[in-house]
């Protein structure tokens, strides 16, 4: 499919007065049309420039909305071809550590440690994609399977869609969401290794000095809604992470190494 038809498919009227950035707004219009299959596997989508003139933004804001398209691996630059779709955006919907468990083994307990609303952070708040003055939720929680601490997890949520204390205390967060008709569609994480300080070593009943695994996960809703941003810490020898990773011919991959 040509840029010259897909003023025909793509409904890229952005609400400049809704909370959601812009760049958001496209990856959903892209992701609605890929989903519904006007936007096939192989077809070429628009170029940041004839995006840009779609939807009636700037340059930046459609290239950060391809770019993120990219780093979902919905989509793939070529090098002299442009950008091709891959496959369709929505594979599976996301679950929560709560949910690996299945019903096999010990039940995970889970205590919250602590539950504040008010208002947040600027960064807290620009994350979450929320307007000045929305309240916000921090929850930190320990979860243990056994008697043994599993993970120590911070979440960030708005107010108006987090469930209480007492739920969260029986069942795991996106099960919650899903009972509210909100279902995770797909979530960035950042995995780093780090050691225990002296409060981890306490809440996690690990030596100072051991080895950590620090997750940052940054939730969405099916509509391209940021729903959470959770900070999950987990003993490295009680917790290990694996996933697929599908290999295109043709895409470029880029892998960036810091040290600290």
């Amino acid at each position: 499919m040509g840029a010259d038809t897909m003023a025909d498919v793509l409904d890229v009227a952005v609400d400049r007065s809704a909370p959601i950035p812009l760049y958001q707004q496209l990856v959903r219009f892209l992701e609605i049309a890929i989903d519904r299959g006007e936007l096939a596997p192989g077809d070429r989508v628009a170029s940041e420039i004839e995006l840009a003139r779609l939807a009636g933004v700037s340059r930046v804001t459609s290239r950060r909305a391809i770019q993120e398209l990219v780093d979902r691996g919905v989509v793939v630059r070529k090098r002299g071809v442009g950008t091709q779709v891959l496959h369709r955006s929505t594979a599976r919907e996301t679950t929560s550590p709560f949910d690996l468990f299945g019903g096999c083994g010990p039940r995970p307990v889970t205590r919250v440690l602590d539950f504040r609303v008010g208002t947040p952070s600027d960064d807290v708040r620009r994350d979450l994609c929320l307007p000045v003055g929305a309240k916000v939720v921090r929850v930190k929680r320990l979860r243990s399977v056994g008697g043994e601490p599993l993970s120590a997890m911070v979440n960030w949520l708005p107010a108006t869609i987090c469930p209480t204390v007492h739920e969260l205390e029986t069942d795991g967060l996106y099960r919650l969401l899903r009972s509210r008709g909100m279902h995770i569609g797909l979530a960035r994480e950042t995995i780093r290794a780090r050691v225990a300080t002296r409060d981890d070593a306490v809440l996690l009943a690990v030596e100072v000095g051991s080895p950590l695994l620090s997750l940052r996960r940054t939730a969405f809703d099916r509509d391209g809604r940021i729903v959470e941003i959770g900070l999950h810490t987990f003993p490295a020898e009680r917790y290990w992470y694996a996933t697929a990773l599908p290999f295109v011919e043709g895409a470029r991959v880029e892998i960036t190494c810091r040290a600290e």
